[in-house]
């Protein structure tokens, strides 16, 4: 199962030896929006140099895999990057952040002007 994110290299850390035949190294994206979002990456083996290339506050697309795993009664999950590559230069239209708030209330009316008017005889409803 794969997936892509686009979103702000927020930090990139160093390569760490796990054993002396397995590399990892993680990074962490922001997302944009209303609700910014920090969501952490693990590379492994020969592509650990993928993120070499990018600067930290660079827009970037991540590539990835969703990988889960037990260990002794416990559960843990790895978002596992395969591929990174600079993002388009136009951010994605539907963010959170794209949606504009709804209107204010017409003058003198409160948001809840329909139902605290006692006017409950259309109101179909047991509650």
């Amino acid at each position: 199962m794969s997936f892509e994110i686009e979103g702000i290299l927020h930090k990139k850390y160093d390569t760490e030896s796990k054993t002396d035949s397995f590399k990892t190294r993680e990074f962490v994206i922001s997302t944009e929006g209303m609700y910014p979002q920090y969501v952490k990456f693990q590379l492994t083996q020969d592509k650990c140099s993928a993120i070499d290339s990018f600067q930290e506050g660079e827009r970037i697309k991540v590539s990835f895999d969703l990988r889960g795993r037990e260990w002794q009664g416990k559960y843990f999950t790895n978002l596992n990057a395969w591929r990174v590559d600079k993002a388009s230069a136009v951010a994605p239209a539907n963010t959170y952040g794209d949606i504009p708030p709804p209107p204010p209330p017409p003058e003198g009316q409160s948001d809840f002007t329909e139902f605290s008017s006692g006017n409950m005889a259309d109101d179909d409803l047991p509650f």
